[in-house]
């Protein structure tokens, strides 16, 4: 089984074929892939090819199966649960959402104004951008299933503390009037065919990648730097284990930052080869993808500022408790 996972995550996923054809084709141009310029233009133009064949793929599965739960469908399956099972579906629904924050925030003010719990509203806000279906994909050909499962089950855990604890505190009247006072028609979903979610499935497709191809070129770009002109031992001295406070600096670093799980997986690749530690990369991940300053200027529409603050801190001590607990197991991941 370990040999096919081997093929699968390296050439399937990982596309590491790809790599060495865009080497060798550069070779043949006279660059010198060993070097730090023709090393960075092979990075590039490897990671922005595959992130964006992984992308199209993904985005056009989830999309499909995210064809079988619109809003209002997603609205009444939170609706029969109750307690902490309401906040796991929340979180659960989260996973086949769009990929960043600010995709997420119009479907929370809907959930909000049709009278979920808060609670669960935020539990599927938190798991939305940090956990969806793409993320496990890409996370696996980088990191590997171990990684990437357990990436996903803390952000799921995440988003359901997160929502029981806001939940617990009856912050209701914390919503913006609105929001709270707006009225959600219940309209009936048109019965779909399959060529209608394959042709929603491509228009998703092409949306979301006229959207966020911008940032995979950024986040590829600044990999490629990372990769190739930043000395490994500023990036050890700084987010390595020399650092107790590497989690807590990457997370504050990923909160002004915009992206989603695609243009942040080059950033992360390089800091890990530059001798990053694992959890302190992780964490910086899940600060650019769920608390990105553009979205929380858009929930603070919705929110009035105590609850945007809880929901900020919430978040925030969730990931850098993850990213240490990351950096304590990383030698078992190994």
């Amino acid at each position: 089984m370990r040999p096919a996972w081997d093929f699968i995550q390296n050439q399937l996923l990982g596309m590491r074929w790809l790599n060495d054809l865009v080497g060798q084709g550069l070779s043949l141009l006279g660059l010198d892939t060993a070097g730090r310029l023709g090393g960075s233009v092979q990075f590039f133009i490897y990671d922005v090819i595959k992130i964006v064949v992984l992308l199209c793929l993904l985005i056009f599965v989830i999309s499909f199966i995210q064809s079988y739960f619109p809003p209002e469908r997603s609205r009444k399956i939170m609706g029969r649960f109750r307690g902490v099972w309401a906040n796991i579906i929340g979180a659960l629904l989260g996973t086949v959402t769009p990929f960043c924050s600010c995709s997420s925030i119009p479907l929370f003010m809907g959930f909000t104004s049709a009278g979920l719990p808060l609670g669960v509203t935020f539990s599927f806000l938190i798991s939305s951008p940090m956990v969806d279906l793409g993320s496990l994909v890409l996370l696996m050909s980088i990191f590997g299933p171990q990684v990437a499962l357990l990436y996903v089950f803390f952000g799921l855990v995440i988003a359901v503390i997160g929502g029981t604890l806001i939940q617990s505190l009856h912050m209701e009247d914390e919503v913006e009037d609105f929001v709270r006072n707006a009225v959600m028609a219940d309209l009936s979903a048109p019965q779909l065919t399959v060529a209608d979610r394959l042709r929603y499935a491509k228009e998703q497709m092409v949306s979301t990648f006229k959207k966020v191809f911008p940032y995979i070129l950024i986040g590829v770009g600044i990999g490629a730097i990372i990769h190739n002109w930043i000395p490994q031992q500023w990036i050890e001295d700084i987010l390595g284990q020399q650092n107790p406070l590497g989690v807590v600096l990457a997370t504050l670093v990923g909160v002004p930052m915009y992206a989603d799980i695609f243009g942040t997986i080059p950033v992360a690749e390089a800091l890990l080869q530059k001798g990053a530690q694992l959890g302190t990369v992780l964490a910086f991940m899940m600060a650019v993808t769920t608390l990105s300053l553009p979205s929380l200027v858009m929930l603070r529409k919705a929110i009035k500022p105590k609850l945007l603050w809880l929901f900020i801190g919430v978040c925030t001590v969730g990931i850098i408790l993850v990213g240490y607990l990351f950096n304590l197991i990383q030698p078992l991941l190994t």
